[in-house]
């Protein structure tokens, strides 16, 4: 209790009226949102920013910043915009700069195709609920050509508030249900926190499938199968997800992995969520990206007319990195109309998504074409990007497999690596007697020490017994060094102070 509470309660005893405390307290709050855990910016995170307020009042540390390698925030980490998108979406909120011929012809003709399709050509007026029509085609078209031919219907293409939005929205659709009947959920684990945090919020049942690590974070069907079949004894098991490529462990499965859990879907009559917002990033030499609508349709009628499923994707990851913009969609196959029209009124119900970050959005999936003037420029800043993210892949997995205590699989995609790392007893004893998971522990002291600023995997999910870090691998190339240089040292110097 502060003393504003004490004060105001000595002024109601002193008037005869009751004593009350605060109408909304920890203990008759929402229960689900006390559960909710979202490790990218927990506890760690917050320390991070304290450290980082601390040094600019010129608190002596032994750095002189803080690294935030916890997030997959590509500009905060220094990558440059892609000109194109940003001429663009200047246009469109400047429309006066229309007039200037600084402007490339063809991100002039972009902008006022956009501007034309928003209220009063602006792009500060409401959109649709489901999103501006014509960026809805441009992402059916996207889509299609994406999937070699196959038919999107653009009334099955939802705009969202990034993907994490539209991911949350099919959520709420999905959970019903009380006692064993309560919507089971699916996830990987490792996974992306968004996932267990959601299913915290909508008391819905955490169904964990765990990833191969001594396979490269690969997935079993039979540990699919182990995982239903053991929550169908306390809960109704609705829904998988699927991160590909993988977040926070950058696997991309391969098509016939992606054979396999369509096959398991339908056999278990469950809905599919395949989170693709990674779909540009793939380095590993032998992989390539598959999307889930391409291998379902061409596996034939038998799934491709029955298997409901949702796909996603973001204007936050892949080369364009525009996290701040929270443009996204999703795809919905299969739908039943009836549900299709709820799912309508329930994105309704928050007006639109960010006008703005649709228009990114269709830059993105109507990107220059060869005979525009903008095409050059595009393609050399996209082709960079994506070259150096593949550099530094290697080079995570090459610098770290020479720490004794830390085994780094490939990062085959997305844009993160999440290393084994082994820790002494007793510095699990010690992470104990402190009332923290040991992998927290060691992120911690690294944070405190070197002021670089992980998510311990526990934050994750991991299994029991192994420790975990997950680290961006978005730095520019010299600073990844640096990090993964003094990461290395910590780690040695760790080991010898608890062992």
């Amino acid at each position: 209790m502060n003393a504003r509470d004490i004060t105001n309660m000595s002024q109601q005893a002193a008037n005869g009226l009751p004593c009350r405390g605060k109408v909304l307290n920890l203990d008759n709050m929402n229960p689900n949102v006390r559960r909710v855990e979202y490790a990218v910016r927990g506890a760690i995170v917050q320390r991070a920013l304290q450290i980082d307020k601390e040094l600019k009042e010129g608190v002596k540390k032994p750095f002189t910043e803080v690294i935030k390698a916890n997030i997959g925030d590509a500009h905060a980490m220094g990558q440059k915009p892609i000109t194109f998108l940003r001429q663009v979406l200047a246009l469109c909120a400047y429309p006066d700069l229309l007039d200037d011929n600084k402007f490339p012809d063809d991100s002039k003709q972009r902008a006022r195709r956009i501007l034309e399709a928003c209220g009063g050509h602006s792009i500060g007026a409401y959109s649709s609920s489901q999103g501006i029509e014509c960026i809805r085609q441009d992402v059916a078209r996207y889509i299609e050509k994406r999937d070699d031919g196959i038919s999107s219907d653009p009334d099955n293409i939802y705009l969202a508030t990034g993907a994490s939005d539209a991911i949350v929205t099919m959520l709420k659709l999905l959970v019903c249900g009380k006692g064993r009947d309560r919507t089971g959920v699916m996830i990987s684990i490792p996974q992306y926190p968004l996932y267990s945090a959601a299913l915290a919020d909508l008391a819905a049942v955490q169904i964990n499938y765990y990833l191969d690590e001594d396979k490269c974070w690969s997935l079993d069907i039979a540990e699919l199968k182990r995982a239903v079949t053991a929550a169908r004894q306390h809960c109704n098991p609705r829904v998988i997800c699927i991160i590909n490529p993988g977040n926070p462990t950058g696997q991309v499965q391969s098509r016939q992995c992606i054979e396999d859990v369509i096959r398991f879907a339908k056999e278990e009559h469950l809905f599919l969520m395949a989170d693709e917002v990674y779909q540009d990033n793939v380095y590993a030499e032998g992989c390539k990206f598959h999307s889930f609508k391409r291998v379902l349709f061409e596996m034939g009628p038998e799934y491709s007319t029955t298997v409901e499923m949702a796909s996603f994707h973001s204007t936050s990851k892949c080369y364009m990195g525009e996290c701040g913009f929270r443009g996204g969609y999703m795809e919905v196959i299969n739908m039943d109309p009836e549900v299709k029209a709820q799912l309508t009124k329930l994105v309704s119900v928050r007006l639109c998504p960010p006008v703005p970050g649709q228009a990114l959005l269709d830059l993105v999936v109507n990107p220059p074409q060869p005979d525009e003037p903008s095409y050059d420029k595009f393609m050399k800043e996209r082709t960079a990007v994506l070259a150096a993210l593949a550099e530094k892949a290697g080079l995570t997995e090459q610098i770290f497999n020479t720490v004794p205590g830390i085994t780094c699989n490939p990062v085959q995609g997305a844009m993160y690596t999440f290393p084994r790392i082994t820790l002494p007893q007793k510095a699990i004893d010690k992470a104990k007697a402190e009332g923290q998971v040991p992998d927290m522990f060691y992120c911690m002291k690294l944070l405190e020490e070197e002021g670089i600023c992980l998510v311990p995997g526990s934050g994750f999910g991991q299994r029991e017994g192994t420790f975990h870090f997950r680290m961006t691998i978005l730095p520019p190339t010299e600073k990844l060094k640096f990090v993964l240089q003094k990461i290395s040292d910590f780690h040695i110097r760790f080991t010898q102070e608890f062992s």
